[in-house]
């Protein structure tokens, strides 16, 4: 597996490290009925989350979730997936957390108004790619809502008020604000809810 690590730029050096891990789903998964398809996403994304546990130095035990599915804390340790059709992701921390994964692809313009306002809109880079942007923004919500365990219904509640560079943007949420931090690869964004830690990235 190779690794690649991004510091935001605000962050202090003595913040903690948590390790998302992304981990591609091998093709001929593809080919598998639904319901297989379903079972492999899970169990593969869950390896995933196993690998961050395991750089993280953390014990999981038995992963439990809500009633809305929303992951339980084990053993005091937060924990956070995402499995789409290529890649999975997990990634565990002493505090809440999220993470979500999309492919950037062309998606229609209804979307763009369900997942951010015109003042939201108007902070990005007018030169880069929108398709970029949305999801970018669509995952760094989700990320967030993830967080907090309220689901897709507060995507909206989730503001994006700074596009501070390429990988970070700041969120307000829940009367506070938030850093989220973009991970690129393969045509894919990847977004978790940095806080206050440091990440490191890994792809395999």
């Amino acid at each position: 597996m190779a690794s690649e690590k991004f510091h935001n730029p605000e962050s202090q050096i003595s913040n903690p490290t948590i390790y998302p891990v992304i981990l591609a789903v091998p093709e001929e998964v593809g080919d598998f009925i639904p319901r297989d398809r379903v079972k492999f996403l899970s169990r593969h994304a869950r390896l995933a989350l196993k690998l961050s546990a395991q750089k993280s130095n953390m014990r999981l035990g038995e992963l439990k979730q809500t009633e809305n599915g929303a992951p339980l804390p084990c053993n005091d340790i937060y924990w956070s997936i995402t499995h789409k059709t290529q890649y999975v992701g997990g990634v565990v921390a002493p505090t809440p957390i999220g993470i979500d994964i999309e492919r950037i692809r062309k998606c229609s313009r209804g979307l763009y108004a369900k997942t951010a306002g015109d003042r939201e809109w108007a902070l990005a880079d007018p030169e880069k790619n929108p398709l970029i942007t949305f999801f970018r923004y669509w995952t760094s919500k989700e990320a967030l809502v993830k967080t907090s365990g309220s689901g897709l219904k507060d995507l909206l509640k989730c503001q994006v008020t700074r596009v501070i560079d390429d990988r970070h943007i700041q969120i307000r949420y829940t009367d506070r604000e938030w850093l989220i931090e973009n991970f690129y690869f393969d045509q894919h964004v990847a977004s978790i809810t940095q806080d206050t830690y440091q990440i490191e990235w890994t792809l395999g």
